[in-house]
Parts: C-alpha cells; sequence; structure tokens
C-alpha cells in the first residue's frame, strides 16, 4: 500500500487502496475519500470493546474496504506529526491510549495493562495503553514535537506523566509516586513520574491535550 504524509502541525496521512484492500481506524477517523469504499462499523469481540472502553476510546472501529483505486485520508486531531510503523508479523509496539490513527487491517489493536496498576489508576498515563501488532503498517499520532531515544537493557528515562507516545514492546513502563512530600507539593512537577526502562526505542512527545487543557483553562475561567 502506498501513502503519503502532508501537511505541518497539523498533518494528514494519505493512503492509496487498490481494489480489496482494507484498512481500519477509531470510529468516524477517516477525514475523506475519493473513490469508492465500503464502510463497516466492528467491535470485534466483548474482549476487545470492553479494553477499548478503559481507554477510554469508542467501543467500535470502522473498517474501510476499497471497491476500486481509492485514496483514504486520516488526520491529526491536534498539533503535532503522525508516523507510520511498518510492523513485521508478532512485532509490536505501546501507544498512549489517544496515538492509534489508523492501520492495515492484517494489524491486531488491543489494550497493554500496565503490570502494577496502584500508581497507575491515578498517574497520568492510565493502567490501560493502546498494543498495536503486526504484520501490517499502522499509522500513530504524535501530540507536539517528537523526541526519541534508544535505550539499552537497564537504562532509562524519566517523564511526566502523557509524555510518553510510543515505545517497542520490549521497554517497560511503571508510573510512580514523585519522593517527598516537598517535592509533590511544591516542586511543580505532579505527584507522579513515568518510568521507562530499556531495551528499546521510545518516543516522547512535547505537548499533551490534557497538559495543553490545563494552560488553558484557568484563562478561560477568569473571564
Amino acid at each position: 500500500m502506498k501513502y503519503r504524509i502532508i501537511g505541518e502541525t497539523l498533518p494528514a496521512v494519505i493512503c492509496e487502496l487498490s481494489a480489496g484492500e482494507k484498512m481500519f481506524s477509531e470510529v468516524g477517523g477517516r477525514s475523506w475519500v475519493k473513490g469508492s469504499i465500503t464502510t463497516e462499523t466492528k467491535g470485534g469481540g466483548v474482549g476487545k470493546m470492553m479494553g477499548r472502553m478503559f481507554t477510554g476510546e469508542s467501543l467500535f472501529l470502522s473498517h474501510y474496504t476499497a471497491n476500486e483505486d481509492v485514496e483514504i485520508a486520516f488526520t491529526s486531531s491536534f498539533p503535532g506529526s503522525i508516523r507510520a510503523y511498518d510492523l513485521a508479523d508478532g512485532e509490536s509496539i505501546i501507544c498512549q491510549k489517544r496515538a492509534f490513527l489508523a492501520a492495515t487491517d492484517s494489524v491486531d489493536l488491543s489494550t497493554f495493562m500496565q503490570k502494577k496498576l496502584g500508581s497507575g489508576l491515578v498517574g497520568g498515563e492510565g493502567f490501560i495503553l493502546q498494543k498495536i501488532t503486526g504484520p501490517g503498517l499502522a499509522f500513530v499520532e504524535i501530540d507536539g514535537y517528537a523526541v526519541d531515544y534508544t535505550l539499552e537493557r537497564g537504562e532509562e528515562v524519566v517523564c511526566d506523566t502523557g509524555i510518553m507516545a510510543v515505545m517497542d514492546a520490549t521497554c517497560s513502563l511503571e508510573v510512580v509516586s514523585v519522593k517527598g512530600i516537598k517535592n509533590k507539593l511544591l516542586g511543580g512537577e505532579g505527584f507522579f513520574d513515568t518510568v521507562i526502562k530499556g531495551p528499546g526505542k521510545v518516543t516522547l512527545q512535547t505537548m499533551t491535550v490534557g497538559g495543553l487543557a490545563s494552560i488553558v483553562a484557568p484563562m478561560l475561567s477568569s473571564k
């Protein structure tokens, strides 16, 4: 399947499908289509539907089948970038719950639960993330500017909650409480940190929807 990513701060990915090729996205995910496609809304089983409910996503997914050579476009919902991941059979990436944009029909989209639920329940990452498994091509939305690290085994990066966008399934993620009551109350960094350990690649994002909302909300309430 051919595709091209266009735009800068608010990008779109335009996929070229031949007759019979299939893709899927979150419900209502496609922005426009040039040509004839058939759209079906599917749940994919009770287990996966319940998992999507916990991530805050729609219970259903939209599946698209090209009836002829078509172009179908998916756009980002927040300023940032779109990345394509060409996943081998069984290869997985872990994403924040808003990251998944669209994928070819052979890709499996499922939920990923953190091993330690206590902090995850109240930390900004939540305790359920998204897991995208190949084979196939998947498109992921990154909020703000994307920063990449390749972590060696045991090497870690500590970041604010919500900053982790995508990581290899070989990495581990844990939401931990910030040490010291003074640091929590006066440090300005929040009560929780996200710790990502290698080996594997991790992509961080410089801005989140929640972060932007926390900046804008006081301005709106003061009017």
